[in-house]
């Protein structure tokens, strides 16, 4: 029977929400942290996502888990927005690239002031290759380079029936079992997505919003191939160890494009509203929402978190309408109400395995 992670694993396509996976690291003292010589300020930032729990997990207070699950679901949904307008002032291949580069960039400070980090094992070395290019470089990037061609509402549907694919890639390898109920739901999560994407035809690639529907589903499957990867490794290492090894084969991916994209800019033009997208998309949606998201994760059932499937798209469907001016089609919605009903539907039979959604 397949099982996502240790305490549940998935999620961000971000497409979206790749990804973070967590393992209980080992306990931190405070003169290790000295020896260190770990500013103050950053473990004031990052310690309520980044310490390691104490031997017996004391789960937080509701009003904390809350606000810090409101807070993730608020990041991802408005990544969608930021990424929208980063666009407006940007090329695409330069946002999609140095996204990803800032990204890495803040990982790996959070990689170098973390104590204790786990080893890696050059047994892996080929895992993460693969994690990095199916979690990361497709995933995110092309979470990036789809929103530049479709819409807010479409990117947002398509993004949500990832844990969908990853059970139907873990049934095709035989690490799941593929019920009545689990193929009604998938079912109905296809006739969704076509729905989506038939709203402007199918005459050409480049036509409408299906060129960038196309890419996103393409990021989606990343994200599925990389949750399947993953199991081989995840109950090895740590969070911040996994990821910035992640991030790091990305990079290592995009670098000569992102040189390329440096040196044709035309650095004036871009503007406050371009570089802050930017930002906003590397530094808050690619890494603290993800540390908040496999923080929950600690606390937390990955079933229980999976009921940000159906909140996320809505809310990122209703700041699409009034920040972007984009219409709520009927296309729209009766394709969306297709694809969370058959998430929902095969979830639920998915029992503990539900899958929490793909970060944006």
């Amino acid at each position: 029977m397949f099982t996502p992670s240790l305490e549940g694993f998935i999620p961000s396509c971000e497409g979206l929400r790749p990804g973070f996976a967590y393992v209980r690291p080992q306990h931190r003292t405070p003169s290790f942290r000295a020896q260190r010589g770990i500013p103050l300020v950053f473990h004031a930032l990052f310690r309520p996502l980044l310490a390691s729990p104490p031997m017996k997990k004391q789960p937080p207070k509701p009003l904390i888990l809350f606000t810090m699950l409101s807070l993730m679901v608020l990041i991802w949904t408005v990544n969608f927005i930021a990424g929208k307008i980063a666009f407006r002032h940007m090329p695409a291949m330069m946002l999609v690239a140095s996204r990803l580069e800032l990204a890495a960039l803040i990982m790996s400070v959070i990689f170098f002031f973390t104590p204790r980090r786990t080893q890696l094992d050059r047994r892996d070395i080929k895992t993460f290759i693969l994690l990095g290019f199916f979690g990361v470089l497709i995933n995110q990037g092309g979470f990036s380079l789809g929103l530049k061609y479709t819409t807010v509402g479409h990117s947002a549907i398509i993004i949500a029936i990832a844990p969908v694919v990853v059970m139907l890639l873990a049934g095709l390898s035989g690490l799941e079992s593929i019920s009545r109920g689990k193929i009604i739901g998938m079912a109905l999560c296809f006739i969704g997505v076509l729905i989506l994407a038939s709203e402007n035809g199918f005459a050409s690639f480049g036509s409408g919003t299906i060129k960038g529907d196309l890419i996103t589903g393409a990021s989606v499957t990343g994200y599925s191939i990389y949750a399947v990867l993953a199991k081989k490794v995840v109950n090895r290492y740590d969070t911040v160890t996994m990821n910035f090894y992640n991030f790091l084969v990305a990079a290592v991916c995009l670098f000569p494009i992102a040189i390329y994209e440096w040196i044709h800019l035309d650095w004036g033009s871009v503007g406050w509203a371009g570089w802050s997208g930017l930002i906003y998309m590397a530094a808050l949606s690619s890494v603290v929402g993800y540390l908040i998201y496999y923080w929950a994760l600690r606390h937390m059932d990955a079933s229980r978190l999976a009921a940000t499937t159906y909140i996320e798209p809505i809310l990122a469907m209703i700041l699409g309408a009034i920040f972007l001016g984009e219409h709520l089609t009927a296309h729209l919605l009766t394709g969306g109400a297709l694809v969370l009903t058959g998430v929902y539907i095969t979830e639920r039979h998915m029992g503990d395995e539900a899958l929490p959604p793909e970060p944006a």
